[in-house]
This record gives structure tokens, sequence and C-alpha cells, in this order.
């Protein structure tokens, strides 16, 4: 459903690189994991109230304690909006996860350009 967006597998192609456990966020689902299969939605964290966002982030933050090994984590980065990861950051914070999100502030076609030129340093590097 997510490979529609262009920015979704730019996203996606770097975590799955750089990171241990990749998850993917979902407003419907809360936490999906890569192989997880879904039905298609029309739903997204910004429509919904603060309060619906944090009992959403409450439910993925118990998610990802029974999906993933969270004694190993000991750090979480976010791609994604401020809306998946406000409440849900606090959350592991809380629980000692520091959390990191590298394109914080930047706009969609920053961000586009952030994945394109890490993409472009990791083939310069493959190629030396």
């Amino acid at each position: 459903m997510y490979q529609a967006s262009d920015l979704f597998r730019k996203a996606y192609g770097y975590a799955i690189k750089h990171y241990d456990y990749v998850v993917i966020l979902s407003a419907k689902y809360g936490l999906l994991l890569p192989d997880d299969e879904i039905d298609p939605y029309d739903l997204t964290l910004l429509s919904m109230t603060v309060a619906q966002q944090k009992e959403w982030a409450e439910r993925t933050h118990t998610q990802m304690k029974s999906k993933l090994p969270m004694n190993e984590i000991s750090e979480a980065f976010f791609h994604s909006g401020l809306a998946y990861r406000k409440y849900l950051a606090e959350l592991l914070e809380f629980d000692g996860v520091k959390c990191v999100a590298p394109l914080e502030g930047l706009d969609l076609w920053k961000q586009k350009a952030w994945y394109l030129k890490a993409q472009e340093a990791e083939h310069h590097v493959g190629s030396s």
C-alpha cells in the first residue's frame, strides 16, 4: 500500500540499509512489520484529535514492546512526520530509548533530496 509514495520508498530503502529493525507506523494499524499485509485505508494521524493521537501512540508503543526486542534497542530513528513520532517518542524516551528524527524540519523536497544524497554517497562508496 505504501509503495505508491515516492517519499515512503526512499525512506524505507534508506532504513533497511541503515537500521537493525525497521517498522512502519500506520495510522490505522499502529506498528507494522515489513512483511505484514494490510488492506488499503484512508486515515492519517493529522485528522485525529490530540487525545486520539496519544491513544494511537500508547497502542503503538505496546505493539513495539510485544513485536520488537526492546532490550536491544537504545535508539529509534524516525523517518516520519511529527504527528507520527511526537507522542510515541515521548513514551520511548521514558523507557530510555533515544529518539532521533534525521529529517526534522525539512520540507518534502528537501527530504527527497536528503535521501537522494544518501543514496549517491552509498553508491559512491560502493564503487570505489
